[in-house]
């Protein structure tokens, strides 16, 4: 290198910049033209960025709807411009809390009774089958894992009737084990289960653990399961928001209206609506009022997803 070139790549290391490739006699060589790509910091354009506003919208225009039809009374709620609030919203809360003795909450208590004890127990059985489908060998495993792949594509309506014809010959129709005990198997929870495991416990924590004499059960409580933790709460959140809306199950299931989860009390409110049409306004209060714990739920446990996505950026 020669005396020029030297004190052109000490300046540029002095300016922090890595020095450009040098050239024979002590030119600097020509720099490869840019590529039509973007850099990381460069916004998006015009078009994508309409196409995300359309989106949003069409995802909070039905909730903003719910929010201002529940401010109405039953006279206004068909009279007036649809976007303009009112000032009953508490009035609505009060004759929900009063119908037939405070029943609505007794359709919530019953929705976060199915929803999170299902969803506990959905974790547990999805987190021991994703974790011995990724870190066990034996025979059939691949099978297995196929067929859990195909209950992913089966929607759960279709499963409905048979589990009814199941349970009904074991006498536990109409309780609540009638909701809680399908909800426990969750084959798309088993599957990323699986996947988390494979991606986030090293096989020789799991050998070094052995190694030190913890038994299979102790591995996989005290060292799998912390590892594990952020994709548990993936599978919960799926597993909690799928049991707290569904409501083909329990609407087979059951017959006595004390036992109904919000999905199924409220669908026989909106029924009962065509005759006695001031029975809409407590329909939609209680659906503004049914989503105010999942909203609270993903808040409180978003900060588990932004540790998972910051665990996978360094893995990466």
């Amino acid at each position: 290198m020669t005396t020029d070139a030297a004190e052109t790549a000490l300046v540029a290391e002095t300016a922090g910049d890595r020095p450009g490739p040098v050239a024979r006699g002590g030119r600097p060589a020509r720099r490869a033209p840019r590529t039509g790509h973007r850099s990381a910091g460069e916004r998006p354009s015009g078009t994508a960025t309409a196409i995300l506003l359309v989106g949003a919208l069409y995802c909070l225009l039905p909730v903003l709807w719910v929010v201002v039809a529940s401010t109405k009374s039953g006279s206004e709620l068909f009279s007036t411009f649809t976007f303009a609030p009112s000032t009953h919203f508490v009035e609505n809360v009060s004759d929900l809390n009063a119908y037939r003795g405070g029943l609505f909450w007794r359709w919530m208590a019953n929705t976060a009774l199915y929803a999170g004890v299902g969803a506990m127990l959905s974790v547990v059985v999805s987190a021991m089958a994703g974790y011995a489908l990724a870190k066990y060998r034996f025979r059939g495993k691949s099978a297995v894992f196929n067929m859990l792949l195909a209950g992913v594509l089966v929607p759960g309506v279709v499963l409905a009737i048979p589990q009814y014809l199941l349970l009904a010959q074991i006498g536990l129709t109409n309780t609540y084990w009638a909701v809680l005990l399908p909800s426990i198997i969750s084959p798309y929870g088993i599957y990323l289960a699986r996947i988390y495991a494979g991606a986030s416990i090293p096989d020789e924590i799991v050998e070094a653990a052995r190694t030190d004499g913890a038994s299979e059960l102790r591995t996989f409580a005290q060292v799998a399961m912390p590892m594990m933790a952020p994709g548990l709460v993936t599978v919960f959140l799926f597993q909690f928001v799928a049991i707290w809306n569904n409501f083909m199950l329990p609407y087979i299931m059951l017959g006595d209206d004390k036992l109904f989860p919000l999905t199924v009390g409220l669908s026989g409110l909106l029924n009962q609506g065509a005759s006695q049409p001031a029975l809409y306004t407590l329909v939609i209060t209680g659906a503004l009022l049914s989503i105010v714990p999942l909203v609270a739920l993903f808040l409180l446990l978003q900060r588990y997803w932004q540790v998972d996505l910051a665990a996978g950026a360094v893995k990466a």
